[in-house]
């Protein structure tokens, strides 16, 4: 009994019960040295510290992409003349909330070609960036998905 109560509950109670995953908008962004050499941005996330890219929720009167980009400022301090490039994928996991709770999250990402960086933003004081290879980064970001992206690039 204890086994077909544990299945039940496993395929049909827990998939009823699991929320919709939440959206986020990320920006991927990368510039390309002298030497033609492409390079990514990561930032580090404020809670755990862990490698990231600059992503948020989405925004009431921006387009997905233009809120990709409003994050790439406030969290990494990329200028506004960067060059969004279109999307180029999403991945998906689990953010954990101050109610001590886990939520899905599914992130659609969005190339941005940086120009210039800030050295005062709105974030400053509360992450580090760096600037790494696509592959270097993959290896940086825990994410699956993510990873799967920056080795694209």
């Amino acid at each position: 009994m204890t086994n077909t109560m544990k299945r039940a509950w496993a395929e049909f109670v827990q998939p009823i019960l699991r929320r919709p995953p939440e959206l986020q908008v990320a920006a991927l962004c990368y510039r390309v040295t002298p030497t033609a050499e492409k390079q990514v941005l990561l930032i580090t996330s404020r809670g755990t510290g862990r490698w990231i890219v600059p992503k948020g929720w989405p925004m009431d009167g921006k387009k997905a992409a233009e809120a990709a980009l409003q994050e790439a400022w406030e969290e990494a301090g990329v200028t506004d003349c960067a060059t969004i490039e279109g999307h180029v994928g999403s991945y998906a996991y689990d953010k954990h909330l101050d109610d001590g709770y886990d939520a899905p999250v599914e992130v659609e990402v969005f190339k941005v070609r940086v120009k210039q960086l800030a050295d005062i933003y709105p974030e400053h004081d509360q992450r580090t960036r760096r600037w790494v290879s696509p592959a270097d980064a993959a290896e940086m970001v825990q994410e699956p998905g993510l990873k799967a992206i920056l080795l694209e690039m």
